[in-house]
């Protein structure tokens, strides 16, 4: 008895210690945030952009699959290197800066070659973040209460 209590309190305190991550297949651009220097230096990093497929979400982070781990000269995980993330959700499109943490690269050849990134959400905001929020709860069966309507009387 005394056991099953406190397997119970033990799951309850890991479900409130974590978050949780939701199964995500929609389409995700990573650009790097532009890096503000002083005087005539310019950074080559404005513009460049990737492609990929988010692999799953939660408030505080991200996993999405890419073909490369870089870009250019430009690692998307290290050096504290901001990301801007856009990622198409059901609801709509948001926006949010996230620094990548770690990655797996797997595939058996040069040709298939992809990579998991994993990586931490550190400014969301408005909109984006309630949009987030939504998919979190919901995921793609929203309720249709949340759709505006509009009603036309005629006289």
């Amino acid at each position: 008895m005394i056991r099953e209590l406190a397997t119970k309190l033990s799951a309850v305190l890991q479900r409130s210690t974590h978050a949780i991550r939701k199964k995500c297949d929609a389409p995700v651009r990573i650009s790097f945030e532009p890096v503000r220097t002083s005087g005539n230096l310019h950074t080559t990093m404005e513009g460049l952009a990737l492609s990929g497929e988010a692999a799953d979400l939660s408030n505080s982070g991200i996993g999405f699959i890419v073909s490369s781990i870089r870009i250019k000269e430009f690692y998307l995980v290290g050096q504290d290197r901001r990301l801007i993330v856009e990622l198409d959700l059901p609801a709509g499109k948001i926006k949010f800066k996230a620094i990548g943490k770690r990655y797996i690269r797997f595939g058996q050849h040069l040709s298939n070659e992809k990579f998991f990134v994993g990586a931490e959400i550190v400014d969301i905001t408005g909109r984006d973040k309630q949009l987030l929020d939504e998919f979190l709860r919901f995921g793609v069966n929203r309720p249709n209460a949340t759709k505006p309507s509009l009603e036309m009387g005629i006289d």
